[in-house]
């Protein structure tokens, strides 16, 4: 066994990649802006700095852990290295605190408290400069960047995007597009990443807040919401609420509280995707023609291929996202009812913030009118029942409106890479059975790898499928597919790793534990759930028999493969 001695404690170490993950598993908890476990190592911040018995002082994200090792974590000299970073950061940083987005959550927040910072000697001379609101998903302000690169190397590291890089020198160093441009005129996806990392208030989401808000006060409008499978799940941390909970029943709760009128379950449109995707499945799979089929319900993912690998365009799944057949369901449910005479307005509460721009998409219009008019993420529903001091952890739960307010538990588990695929394998195999549904589970469906490989058997033929966890490994799988070095049936892809539960309209900090406990927690829902399949979801017959009866390919499908961008009058191309 190796040791490390840590402030005079000796602590063993095993196969640690960097001295700064064994001195946090002995329980110190160092400071930093830009390590995360799950990008390269930059060392830029340095507040991870420690000092060894020589006297000596370096970062510990970038030091191999060596056995024999004496060092210190909080000496009079690191404690004034680590003040001295934080006013210097201060110092050239929009300091608005009580009005920033990131009030409550920064880092840099955070650590000037902790470290006891009272004042700022140094004056600001950095000149102020816009923000970017070009993107339906997030806000720039460059105010309050502090350089620390997360952003940058998440970017193009794990999503594979690379649109953020660092611009110009010195002072006059900056996070930007390369030659300027707007956000929201790169290849961005919109996928939320960047917020989620960044330790400021420099990336936000867009919010649409006051829109709902006003929606909600106005007697002529019927306010309408769904939610998303993930944000059950995730909503619960900011309210001190276990991680992983199933949050739904005070959820709607909170909601009914703020106003709105009729809530439901996104769960139920995912049974409708189950249906509606595994029957193209198998057509396509039965005439051979644009294969793999690929997933259609991240909007993130979707953007991404569209954007870089267009030749895979019609691989996608002409099914709409969950969020867009509820949305064209709930509109077209309202045209069946005139003696209603308030407009209906559907707003979505989603994990995602690739959501909002997804929403405004031209194929996403029914007859000329929007499917889904509002999306707001965790965090916002969040913010608005803090502003209607509404605590969610002191609700009594309530149960969702009917009729959509009952699903599956394979629509449950949407909210995690692999839930869509075990999901349409579930119907392809058609048992409810235990049994079966274990043996699903064990195919390799569930884990975090970056790309997992399996093959099932159905009527006689193995069926290749392949989950790809992060827009990182989609693109090295489409690459690998370009150059047919692999070859598969089915295809499922999430932007965020681990789906949507890491989405970036989602609560941070999203660390191991938060991970895992909201993985746990969505196929908890599942194994708690009375109904396995989406076909045995017996409000779903009703609904095709009903609203969606000779209207299932205009309202749960898209259309762009048939009509491009033409003038079609199909309402999706105008």
């Amino acid at each position: 066994m190796k040791y490390i001695t840590i402030n005079n404690r000796k602590v063993p170490f095993e196969d640690e990649k960097n001295l700064l993950s064994v001195i946090r598993k002995a329980g110190f908890d160092l400071p930093t802006f830009c390590y995360h476990s799950e990008l390269s190592i930059y060392g830029a911040c340095r507040m991870c700095v420690v000092e060894d018995d020589r006297g000596r002082i370096f970062a510990s994200c970038s030091e191999v852990p060596r056995d024999g090792m004496v060092i210190y974590t909080n000496t009079p000299k690191l404690q004034h290295h680590r003040k001295m970073i934080v006013e210097l950061l201060l110092a050239s940083h929009c300091r608005d605190c009580t009005t920033c987005r990131a009030n409550g959550t920064c880092t840099l927040q955070k650590l000037a408290k902790q470290l006891g910072i009272d004042v700022v000697r140094f004056q600001n001379t950095k000149k102020e400069l816009p923000l970017d609101t070009s993107s339906n998903c997030i806000v720039i302000d460059p105010n309050k960047c502090i350089l620390c690169g997360d952003c940058v190397r998440t970017c193009e590291e794990l999503q594979g995007v690379g649109v953020l890089n660092f611009a110009f020198r010195g002072s006059e160093a900056r996070v930007m597009p390369a030659f300027g441009k707007p956000i929201a005129e790169t290849d961005c996806v919109g996928c939320g990443q960047c917020r989620v990392v960044c330790p400021t208030g420099a990336i936000t989401i867009k919010s649409n807040v006051h829109a709902v808000w006003d929606a909600i006060a106005d007697k002529n409008k019927r306010v309408v919401v769904q939610i998303a499978p993930a944000v059950r799940v995730a909503i619960g941390d900011k309210f001190g609420i276990p991680k992983g909970e199933n949050s739904i029943g005070r959820l709607a709760a909170a909601l009914r509280r703020m106003g709105f009128d009729e809530i439901y379950d996104t769960n139920f449109a995912a049974d409708l995707t189950v249906i509606e995707e595994s029957k193209e499945f198998l057509e396509r799979l039965e005439s051979g023609e644009n294969l793999p089929l690929f997933t259609s319900c991240c909007p993130g993912w979707v953007k991404f291929c569209e954007n870089k690998y267009p030749e895979f365009r019609k691989n996608i799944s002409t099914c709409r996202s969950p969020q867009q057949m509820f949305g064209a369901l709930l509109k077209e449910d309202a045209r069946m009812h005139p003696e209603d005479t308030r407009e209906t307005i559907v707003v979505s509460i989603m994990p995602c913030t690739a959501k909002k721009n997804e929403i405004v998409r031209p194929e996403h219009f029914t007859d000329g009118v929007q499917d889904v008019d509002y999306v707001l993420t965790t965090v916002e529903v969040a913010r608005m029942m803090g502003e209607s001091g509404i605590d969610l952890s002191r609700l009594e739960p309530e149960s969702l409106d009917m009729p959509f307010g009952l699903a599956s538990g394979a629509g449950a588990i949407f909210g995690v890479t692999g839930g869509v695929t075990e999901a349409v394998i579930r119907r392809l195999v058609n048992s409810s059975r235990v049994e079966a549904l274990d043996e699903i589970s064990f195919t390799g469906v569930r884990g975090t790898e970056g790309i997992r490989e399996l093959t099932v058997t159905y009527e006689g033929r193995d069926v290749k499928i392949a989950i790809v966890n992060g827009l990182g490994d989609a693109d090295k799988l489409l690459k690998q597919l370009k150059a047919g070095e692999v070859s598969y049936d089915f295809v499922e892809v999430m932007a965020c790793k681990r789906g949507c539960i890491t989405g970036g309209g989602q609560p941070t900090p999203i660390g191991p534990r938060t991970k895992k406990a909201r993985m746990d927690g969505m196929y908890n829902i599942d194994k708690d759930s009375q109904i396995k399949l989406s076909t045995e979801n017996p409000f779903v017959k009703t609904v095709y028999d009903t609203i969606l009866k000779g209207k299932e390919h205009k309202l749960l499908h898209n259309h762009y493969h048939e009509h491009h961008d033409e003038d079609c009058g199909c309402g999706s191309c105008s």
